[in-house]
């Protein structure tokens, strides 16, 4: 009996349960088990990955399991705000880089994402703030802040949904890019709209605020950052195909380029304090459209994104702040779930289909198309990075945060520090959910507003485009390549299973 007891004792010293042995264990057990079924989940089910890997998050998080505690770990708002400023960057750069060759100066895209960066932006930057100050009691400015947090849609949950998924095919290929553009662009351009928002905080004068936005904000972070951007991209471009050409590069170096080049971007443009995420975007843009460069293996941007983001999101859903949920200042369960119900609905769905109305968006050409991009506006990691953003600027008034928020402040900010991070949180949480799972009620319902003989099984099987939406003859190749494609897989599957 001792000695069994002392072989219990000496085989329990052995484990070694650290915070960065369980975080192996537990991110990858779900990266694993999300890519044995991926293509199930993906093109079957109509989910993606972050609502799952949230949900992953929550269950393995201190409210579930307690496997993963980033928290207890010492993961502060400067851990927080590095993984999402290196996500979104990523993720920025790869919608730049993937976008049509000339999108942006041929066939008038440009009008259309002037129109959504600026009215539709604005307006729900309006609308957002409105319903923050009437349901959690705050003045003006903290809404302003807040609610420049929830502007931009995010190109990390964009992505989830608009590419490499059988539901991608189903919807026309102008309105994915214009969507994908979007999200690229937005994450960037929402910078104008918070630092208004803190210099209303300041109490800067009206003529202080004006120069110091216009000049550090708009000229320097955003219209320098833009040039920055494509001047990094053109350059490593040239770069790219000079030497791929006379095959200096070796096939890792060629498929790791992409990662190094948007790390590269995102850190020279945080250490110049210019806007990291228009940067990024333009630096993916100026690379692609610098001139021609191979892309047939390029499948690791895939595989990264992939990991980084379901990594990323296996943390929001653990790390969220569920006590700050309840009796935290103003906020309470019953207004959390009444703003995030408020902005699904009028964010951006009204505006978007007021300029569909009024022959503003040109290349949305039918009301279900206005409500899809309408509705299509998810908020993920792009508003988790600005919140703390907006927190470091008013606790030390740079891109620094606090590990914990200051006791000095003046009562105002002290109440936006104290708001911003639980309503963002939670805001976030619903919009994966929602939009994460939105292909999924799309597909079903559409599968039972056919009448019986025309339906086609549940689970998969839907391969023509959505009811009401209108494609080109790009969109039924392409539809037509992937069904090809799944043809292929499914033999290529059945000579292993044969053993041929």
């Amino acid at each position: 009996m001792l000695a069994s007891k002392r072989y219990l004792d000496m085989a329990w010293k052995q484990l070694e349960p650290t915070a960065p042995h369980v975080t192996y264990g537990t991110i990858t057990f779900f990266l694993l088990t999300y890519a044995i079924f991926s293509l199930f989940i993906r093109n079957r089910l109509h989910l993606s990955e972050p609502p799952l890997a949230t949900i992953f998050g929550i269950i393995v998080g201190p409210k579930g399991l307690a496997f993963l505690r980033p928290y207890d770990w010492g993961f502060g708002d400067d851990v927080v705000q590095e993984f999402t400023r290196l996500i979104a960057g990523i993720q920025c750069f790869a919608v730049g880089l993937e976008l049509p060759e000339y999108y942006f100066t041929k066939g008038g895209k440009w009008k259309d994402i002037a129109v959504l960066l600026g009215p539709v932006m604005t307006f729900g930057w309006i609308v957002c703030a409105a319903f923050i100050v009437i349901l959690f009691e705050t003045d003006i400015a903290t809404g302003l802040v807040i609610s420049a947090c929830l502007t931009p849609t995010d190109p990390v949950l964009a992505a989830s949904v608009l590419s490499n998924s059988q539901f991608s095919t189903r919807v026309p290929k102008r309105v994915r890019d214009l969507l994908s553009a979007e999200s690229g662009v937005n994450d960037g351009v929402s910078f104008p709209f918070l630092y208004l928002g803190l210099s209303i905080i300041a109490r800067t004068t009206v003529s202080g605020i004006l120069k110091k936005w216009v000049l550090i904000t708009i000229l320097y972070q955003c219209a320098f950052g833009t040039i920055l951007g494509l001047a990094i991209g053109f350059t490593f471009n040239k770069v790219f195909t000079y030497s791929y050409k006379r095959e200096f590069m070796g096939s890792a170096s060629y498929l790791s380029f992409y990662l190094l080049l948007a790390v590269f971007a995102l850190g020279l443009a945080s250490t110049l304090g210019v806007d990291d995420f228009l940067v990024t975007f333009f630096a993916g843009l100026g690379f692609s459209h610098g001139g021609n460069f191979p892309t047939a293996d390029a499948r690791l941007p895939i595989i990264i994104d992939l990991v980084l983001n379901s990594t990323m999101f296996v943390f929001f859903g653990a790390m969220i702040p569920w006590a700050s949920f309840n009796a935290l200042d103003s906020i309470t369960p019953g207004r959390l779930f009444g703003l995030l119900a408020l902005i699904l609905a009028f964010r951006r769905i009204p505006v978007v289909f007021a300029a569909y109305k009024l022959r503003l968006l040109p290349h949305i050409r039918t009301s279900t198309e206005a409500l899809f991009a309408g509705h299509f506006g998810p908020i993920g990691v792009g508003a988790l990075f600005l919140a703390i953003e907006a927190r470091a600027q008013l606790e030390t008034d740079t891109s620094l945060p606090l590990p914990n928020p200051p006791d000095h402040l003046p009562p105002e900010m002290q109440r936006t520090v104290t708001l911003v991070w639980p309503i963002i949180c939670f805001v976030v949480l619903g919009s994966v959910l929602v939009h994460g799972l939105s292909t999924l009620v799309i597909s079903v319902g559409g599968h039972f507003a056919r009448k019986q003989g025309e339906r086609a099984p549940l689970l998969g099987a839907e391969t023509e485009g959505l009811h009401g939406m209108v494609f080109d003859e790009d969109d039924e190749e392409r539809r037509e390549e992937n069904e090809e494609d799944d043809e292929e897989e499914g033999a290529r599957r059945h000579a292993l299973l044969r053993g041929t």
